[in-house]
């Protein structure tokens, strides 16, 4: 999951960017209002933390024009206020949640992940391939009961093709999805990091090609054998 963090106190942020990343989300930051605004506009986020008070433009401004284009990106807003006149103003903007500072970085994870299953009501916390199972709740995966030792991008790059099943990726698509735009890798990037999953899932015992490649499109991932071809 790719989350945007609009929030100007640096100690806030690092503890959040920190915090998110140990957890397998991949988090952009923007310091400021305008920063975050023009992010917004260029990539895809399945989550915002929006910050109220900002330099430049103010989190209730940025909420307010990206429900104005249609946007239903989720927005949780961080803020030190904390009177029912500030959250009312902050939930008619458009956004979904409401976290006062300080917070509890176990309530406020939990609040994102609530965020992101309404967002996303028809894919369910535990995803399957046949003995394959990735657990979102607890960022684990395993295949027959053994545990894969993925890194948080491996992670995330066999989560993204099991919540797409039936689509082709480039390895472009890939990039603008599961890296952040601070990282500059190429897109052999996305061909290491495939060859390194695959070779993880053949050694508990999954099958090597369960990403497979398109050629001269991208990757997917394998078809699950149908039931009249595992009978005959």
């Amino acid at each position: 999951m790719k989350l945007l963090l609009i929030e100007d106190d640096e100690r806030v942020t690092e503890a959040l960017q920190e915090y998110l990343t140990d957890h397998n989300y991949l988090v952009d930051v923007a310091n400021n209002g305008q920063v975050g605004w023009e992010l917004t506009q260029l990539y895809t986020y399945d989550l915002i933390l929006l910050d109220l008070m900002l330099p430049e433009i103010d989190g209730i401004t940025i909420c307010k024009r990206l429900r104005q284009q249609g946007s239903t990106t989720p927005i949780l807003l961080l803020t030190a206020r904390d009177t029912s006149n500030d959250k009312i103003i902050g939930l008619d903007a458009g956004a979904d949640d409401y976290v006062v500072k300080p917070f509890d970085l176990e309530v406020l994870s939990a609040r994102i992940r609530a965020l992101l299953r309404r967002a996303d009501s028809c894919l369910p916390p535990i995803l399957e391939w046949e003995n394959l199972r990735l657990d979102s709740n607890i960022c684990e995966v395993t295949y027959q009961g053994k545990i894969l030792s993925l890194t948080p991008k491996e992670y995330r790059l066999l989560e993204f093709f099991l919540r797409n099943r039936d689509r082709v990726f480039s390895r472009s698509t890939i990039l603008e999805h599961l890296w952040s735009y601070e990282e500059t890798p190429t897109e052999d990037t996305v061909k290491t990091h495939i060859k390194s999953l695959r070779q993880k899932l053949k050694a508990v015992g999954a099958p090597s090609d369960l990403i497979k490649t398109v050629y001269g499109l991208g990757y997917r991932l394998k078809e699950l054998p149908s039931v009249s071809s595992t009978k005959s």
